[in-house]
Order: structure tokens, then sequence, then C-alpha cells
């Protein structure tokens, strides 16, 4: 499927704070479509969804057909995450990682993931940076307590798949921002909340 951007609609690139919710209304917490409510047009969708806690970049459009491109599984449309979690990350279970993994509840294992590690440290480490609702959660934890750091890509979109495929590993996600879907990366000028219009790339498949 080849897929244009269609020059009549519009495209944002929002970089999604923690805290609010990927809806367009929510009982309980913001959602992210009231950041688009000074724009007045009721056919903005957001592409696909982040979590309440993962942050970064999320795209919103009133492009049906891009929309649907672009989060179709059947497209393989990699998205990339940085990631820190509770725990460790050694070459046995970067293989897990790498091959798929049997996800709890579900009887068809994941695609493989391109998990790298860039950082460790401790707990106590990484804390003041986290946002202050996660802080509250992990204080019952010891400071002590190893971190990994990396980036991972995935090409599926199941629900929280990044947290559930790193927990069956030992591992627990307390920070996930995403930094890129396809060819599309997060402006790093953007902070949470703020969103800019872009044109996106022809996508051609070959």
């Amino acid at each position: 499927m080849n897929c244009f951007p269609d020059p009549d609609k519009h495209y944002y690139m929002f970089h999604k704070p923690f805290g609010c919710v990927t809806a367009h209304r929510d009982d309980l917490f913001p959602v992210v479509m009231d950041y688009f409510s000074e724009l007045h047009n009721d056919r903005l969708s957001p592409v696909g969804r982040l979590d309440r806690e993962t942050e970064g970049l999320l795209i919103v459009t009133d492009d049906g057909k891009w929309n649907q491109y672009m989060t179709n599984p059947e497209f393989h449309v990699p998205k990339t995450y940085e990631f820190a979690a509770l725990g460790t990350l050694d070459v046995r279970k970067l293989q897990r990682l790498a091959e798929g993994v049997l996800l709890t509840g579900s009887n068809i294992p994941t695609k493989g993931a391109d998990v790298t590690v860039t950082d460790t440290c401790v707990l106590s480490d990484i804390l003041p940076l986290l946002h202050p609702d996660m802080q509250k959660k992990l204080a019952h934890n010891l400071p002590s307590h190893p971190v990994v750091m990396g980036t991972v890509t995935i090409s599926e979109g199941r629900k929280r798949q990044i947290r559930r495929m790193l927990k069956v590993v030992g591992c627990c996600v307390i920070r996930l921002k995403r930094v890129s879907m396809g060819d599309i990366v997060l402006d790093d000028t953007l902070n949470p909340g703020d969103y800019r219009e872009f044109v996106p790339e022809p996508t051609i498949e070959k």
C-alpha cells in the first residue's frame, strides 16, 4: 500500500506528557485532545495510543487513511522508545526479546524487539528525574535497586507491549518515551504538551 499525505489534511507532531490519556474524553484524567481544542477541528484523532504513563511522540491528524496505514499491524511501522526499568538485561534476556516472547494472557509470541542497553544505574540516581507520580509508586523500593536504560524498537502495537515484554524478562518499566514512528522523529525542541504541524513523507511500498 502506498500512502501519501493529503494536502487538504492536517498532521500534528505532539509531545505527549506523562499523565494524560490518549482519548477524546475521560472521567478521571486529562486527555490528549484537550491540547488541540483551540484548533476547533472535531475530525482530529490520535494515531495509535500511548498509555497514561508513557510520554513522547504522538501524531494527531484528520487524515483517516494515513492514520489507518500508520496503525495497521500489516504494514509493520517501526516504533522506537527510550526506557528505564528496574532490573537488569543480560545477553540471554536480550536474545529472548530479540526472538519474541509470550506475553501473559496471549498464546501468540510477540515479534522480535530490537533492544539496546545504553546505561545502568541504581534507583536513587534516577528517581529525582521521574514524574512525581512515579516517585510515589517507587517509594518502597530500595535506593540501591539496579536500573537499566536503553532503546527498544517494535513493529507491533499490542496493549502496553513494551512494559509487558520487559516484565517477562524480569524488568519493570519506570519511564517510557516514544521517540519515533517510522521515519518521523520527535522534535526535541517540543516540550511536553507542545505540538507543531508537519507534512509526513510519502510512503511507497516496494
